[in-house]
C-alpha cells in the first residue's frame, strides 16, 4: 500500500514577499507606485487616464508608462501638475520619468 503523496506547502504571494526583506521592499515599492498612480489619475485629462500606467519606483525616481509617443508627450506637459499634486499629498519629491512601452512585434 502506498502512502499518499505529500503536497508541498504553498503560501500566498503576499506572505512570501513579506517574509523576505528584499521582496518585502519590492512589494512596498509596488504599493507606493500604485498609490501614487491613484493620485495622479485624478489630475490627468480624462482622455489620458486609461492610457497611463504606473511603472518602477526606485531610488532614482518613478516611471510612468505610456503606450505611444503622443500619450508620452501629453503626459510630459502634465508633469508640473503631477509633481505638485504628489507633493500636496505628502509624497517626497522624486524624478518622474516618462517611458514609452514597446509596441507589439
Amino acid at each position: 500500500m502506498s502512502s499518499p503523496s505529500k503536497q508541498p506547502h504553498t503560501r500566498p504571494i503576499s506572505e512570501a514577499l513579506g517574509s523576505s526583506h528584499l521582496l518585502g521592499r519590492l512589494l512596498e515599492r509596488l504599493r507606493d507606485s500604485e498609490t501614487r498612480m491613484t493620485v495622479v489619475r485624478s489630475v490627468l485629462p480624462p482622455a489620458l487616464r486609461a492610457h497611463v500606467r504606473p511603472g518602477v519606483l526606485d531610488d532614482e525616481g518613478w516611471n510612468l508608462l505610456a503606450p505611444n509617443g503622443a500619450v508620452a508627450a501629453k503626459l510630459r506637459q502634465c508633469l508640473p501638475l503631477i509633481e505638485q499634486v504628489l507633493m500636496e499629498q505628502g509624497w517626497p519629491p522624486t524624478t518622474i520619468r516618462i517611458k514609452v512601452l514597446p509596441g507589439p512585434a
